[in-house]
């Protein structure tokens, strides 16, 4: 079993997103169905909860100081003061926001999903900070893990039922070539939050896989983190010298839920992660 610590003991529905928010020393994640914005810092380990008024499907820090979030109905900022404004409203009955990203010219990429995860029922849209937004996917059916490569030319990306990671490549903030990087095999668990490194490997959550695995930027498996839980959600490199692997998981669905399903886990030491840009907007 893979030498984990836990960071957050919690009992967190659906936690997603962990995200290092370097300029405050902290990470930003959420609790999606049950409309909470956690952060921890883990040099004094005081932690936060903001609670919203929809399900929250991802946090993400701005350059300005406050968060960005993709709800249910759209995407939102909350200002350094705690006040809240949409800047993109966009509500579809029976869909949601779910796992988003900041790419390194500062644009969110927001992922929708609907919750009865009907197929092709979600998106994926590219927002700036004036709130323009345009629908790069239109047909995903859970849209999750989103990263770029260290030169940012490759976007790595998962729908989950697809059972794949795919790559993209991005020029001017257009992603094209959509193509196959790696394929989940059937009992491994489904693809879901991911994460690049420094040497351009994706690091991928399986959900009811119960673990973390590596892949190659050419698409080869060469690692796999064993966790006790069976389903991690997503996970982020964080710590002052981004080397302690943040891993969110789950309790929802569970029959049984594993005691620490629901919590924030770390492995430290577990490589190098790349220094995640905050939202111009």
């Amino acid at each position: 079993m893979t030498a984990y610590e836990v960071a957050v003991h919690a009992r967190a529905e659906l936690g997603e997103g962990p995200t290092w928010d370097a300029a405050a020393g902290r990470l930003i994640w959420v609790d999606i169905l049950s409309s909470r914005v956690h952060t921890y810092d883990p040099a004094s380990g005081r932690r936060t909860v903001r609670t919203t008024e929809q399900h929250v499907g991802a946090a993400k820090p701005r350059a300005g100081g406050g968060l960005v979030l993709n709800l249910r109905d759209g995407v939102g900022l909350v200002d350094p003061d705690g006040t809240f404004r949409w800047l993109h409203h966009d509500p579809v009955p029976g869909r949601r926001g779910n796992d988003a990203a900041v790419a390194s010219d500062g644009s969110l990429w927001a992922g929708t999903m609907r919750y009865d995860e009907a197929r092709g029922g979600g998106t994926l849209t590219r927002l700036t900070g004036d709130g323009t937004a345009e629908v790069v996917l239109p047909d995903a059916t859970v849209s999750n893990g989103t990263g770029w490569s260290p030169d940012g030319r490759l976007m790595y990306y998962v729908d989950s039922p697809t059972r794949r990671i795919d790559v993209f490549d991005v020029d001017d903030g257009r992603a094209t070539g959509r193509r196959p990087l790696a394929r989940i095999e059937e009992g491994a668990g489904f693809p879901d939050g991911l994460t690049v490194d420094a040497d351009g490997c994706v690091w991928v959550a399986l959900w009811d896989g119960a673990a973390i695995r590596r892949y190659t930027p050419t698409g080869t498996l060469d690692r796999v983190l064993p966790l006790p839980v069976p389903r991690p959600t997503a996970c982020a490199f964080g710590g002052p010298g981004l080397t302690d692997l943040y891993i969110t998981t789950a309790r929802t669905g569970l029959r049984t839920p594993h005691p620490l399903s629901g919590s924030v886990l770390a492995v430290r030491d577990a490589g190098r992660g790349l220094p995640q840009p905050a939202f111009a907007g």
